[in-house]
Parts: C-alpha cells; structure tokens; sequence
C-alpha cells in the first residue's frame, strides 16, 4: 500500500514540476499576446482615483509620483477620496499636491453608496465626481513610473474595459524582499493565463477602466459587497462583455511599500482568500494543485523516502528559481538569487498560517474595519 500511494506522490510532484517548468517557458516566450497600440490624437483627459484612509505617512510618496508622470498635467484629474481618516491624510495631500498644474480635489466620504463598503464605497463616490472617460485607480503607498497613463492607454481598444498592469514590493528588510519576490512569481503565473485568454483577476492598485464599462456595471454601488474589491469589478466588467488586457512590463509597474509585519501580512492574505472563493472553479482547482507541492513532499520523507523528497525540493527552486529569473526581468527588476532557498520557508510559513484561517474562519480586518 505504502508503495503504491509512494507512486502516486511522485506522479504528482513530477506533473507538478512540469506545470511549473511549463509556466517559465509560456511566460519566457509568449508574455504580451496583446501588443501595444498608438496613442489617441489628440491625448484623452484621464482621472486618477486614489482612496485614502490614514495615509498620511504613505501618500506624499504615491502624489509625488502622479505629479511626475509624463503626461500633459492639464488632461490629469486626481481625486484623493478621504475615507474617514483620523489622521492629517487630507491636509498632507492637499501640501504634496500645492502648485499642481492639473486638477486636483480632496474628496471627503462620509456616507455610502448603495451596496458598497470600505474602498469600494470611496472609489464608488470617486467614479461620480470623475469628469473623464478612463480611470486610472491606484493605492496611496504606490509609487508610479512616470510612464504609468501613456503605457496603460496604449493597451486600451475598443470593446477593451480593465488593461492591469503589475506591483512589484521592495524594501530594505529581509522581510520586504521575500515579499517582492511572493509577488512578482504570483503575477507571472497570472500573466500567462490570461495571454491564453482566460481572465484571472485585475490589480486594484494599477488598473485602468474605462468609463463605458465601469458604468455598465451600474459602479461600485451596484455590486455586491466583496473585500475584494478590483476583483468584483472585474467580473462585473467582464460579464456586461468587455474584454481585458494584462500587461508585464516596467512601464506599467507600480511600486508597493511593504507589508511592516507578519500579522499585518496575514490581515491581507485572508483578504485575498476571501476573493479566491468566487474564482472559476479550474481556476480553483489549479490552485490548490499548485499548493499540493509541500504535503506531498512531506508525505513522501515520511514514507521513508527523504532523499527523493530532498531531490524534488531542489528541483522546485531550480524551476521556480527560472520562472522568477523571467519574471524579474520581465518587469525591469533584478533577482535577488541568494533568496530563493530561504523563499521556501515563507512560502511554507504562509501556507500554513492560510490554512489555519481556512479552519478557524472568521471576520477580515483591514484598515481598521471589520468585514463578515
């Protein structure tokens, strides 16, 4: 018996292995199925909507960015939406923005839309005072290329509603580092499902919608109520018939402040978790055969075979190690190499602590709001 189930851990760690080698190679030869189009002429005006909830400390770094953007700052609109914040978040925005040359406008939220709740409800409020045709929805620890409107509207095309670009994480802890690299593999696999045409997820954080189909989906307070909130407008855009672009490229790459602690680390995770649930179920069921890999692994050392276990892992940050190779330099980054041993033992630590939440349930916490 013990043999058998050996046989049928090893097929799985070798198909795994292979997804994964696969993966590196879609993302290695066929990223950006979608090519880039010429810009409008005359340039469109464009609104960027920046929900902010006690960020005093982050955005003047996210405003500095917009402000040096490479793009006519009289077609820029920026609203900073003030959800409720206890802090000088609206005064310190209103200093970072002081002499801009487009229009700028601090936007206090102190009732709700329908349906929407949290950031959902501010971007809700955002969208009505938007006066322009694309909208441009980032986060307030954000940093933005200069590149970041021109490369997002050149994906744009007509019957095209979301074109998402990419985040990458860095900082100067070891911490920080582990998290830019979680993030940039996790965004490589999207990547390449989406170039063989089946939609994953948009990134709140850098995202572009047009106007056309944000209003077809009756906006934020016509939807119902999701933590994960880009992610349900994405499937509203997509279900009113609107295509979506994804693009992997340091033009469109925004830069994130990390995560500061584990806890604060394990409050988004579960945040995301709660998105996973409306995925597709072959969506899902990849997923959870991607996080097979560590279970099977353990159950083969424990049948008495360490040494098959101990050759498979190497073989997994072999494989994995290209694929990140590829997606660094895919969005103008450089691996960190000596990370990818000790990258497993995140990756092992999160799974675990994700799997404990599954089990014990209860509410996510985010930005200092509790949601069922």
């Amino acid at each position: 018996m013990s043999g058998f189930l050996l046989s049928i851990l090893l097929v799985f760690l070798a198909l795994w292995l292979l997804g994964m080698a696969y993966t590196a190679w879609r993302f290695a030869t066929q990223r950006g199925a979608a090519p880039a189009g010429p810009l409008r002429s005359p340039l469109p005006r464009v609104s960027v909507l920046v929900a902010a909830r006690d960020e005093e400390a982050a955005l003047p770094r996210c405003l500095a960015s917009l402000r040096a953007l490479h793009y006519p700052p009289e077609l820029l609109e920026i609203l900073v939406g003030d959800d409720a914040s206890t802090d000088h978040t609206a005064a310190v925005a209103v200093a970072a923005m002081q002499g801009f040359a487009g229009r700028f406008r601090v936007i206090t939220i102190s009732d709700t839309l329908g349906a929407a709740r949290g950031k959902a409800n501010v971007l809700a409020h955002l969208a009505r005072h938007a006066t322009t045709d694309y909208f441009f929805i980032t986060d307030a620890d954000i940093s933005v290329p200069p590149t970041w409107i021109a490369a997002l509207l050149a994906h744009t095309a007509p019957g095209v509603g979301t074109v998402t670009g990419i985040t990458a994480v860095s900082g100067p802890r070891l911490f920080h580092r582990l998290q830019g690299l979680d993030w940039l593999l996790s965004l490589s696999m999207v990547q390449v499902v989406s170039d063989m045409g089946r939609p994953v997820t948009a990134m709140g954080n850098n995202m572009l919608v047009t106007r056309a189909a944000y209003e077809a989906t009756g906006g934020y307070e016509a939807l119902p109520f999701s933590v994960t909130e880009d992610f349900a407008l994405f499937k509203a855009v997509l279900a009113r018939g609107f295509g979506f672009r994804q693009v992997f490229h340091p033009e469109v790459r925004a830069d994130s402040l990390p995560i500061p602690t584990w806890p604060a680390l394990m409050k988004q995770r579960r945040r995301w978790l709660r998105g996973v649930g409306a995925l597709p179920l072959r969506l899902r069921l990849e997923l959870l055969f991607f996080s097979g890999f560590w279970p099977a692994l353990v159950a083969v050392a424990a049948l008495g075979w360490p040494a098959l276990a101990l050759g498979a892992w190497g073989l997994k940050v072999l494989v994995q190690g290209t694929l990140a190779h590829f997606a660094h330099r895919g969005a103008g980054a450089r691996l960190p190499w000596q990370l990818l041993p000790l990258f497993e033992f995140y990756t092992l630590a999160l799974t675990i602590s994700l799997v404990a939440f599954r089990v014990s349930g209860g509410a996510v916490v985010w930005k200092g709001r509790r949601y069922e």
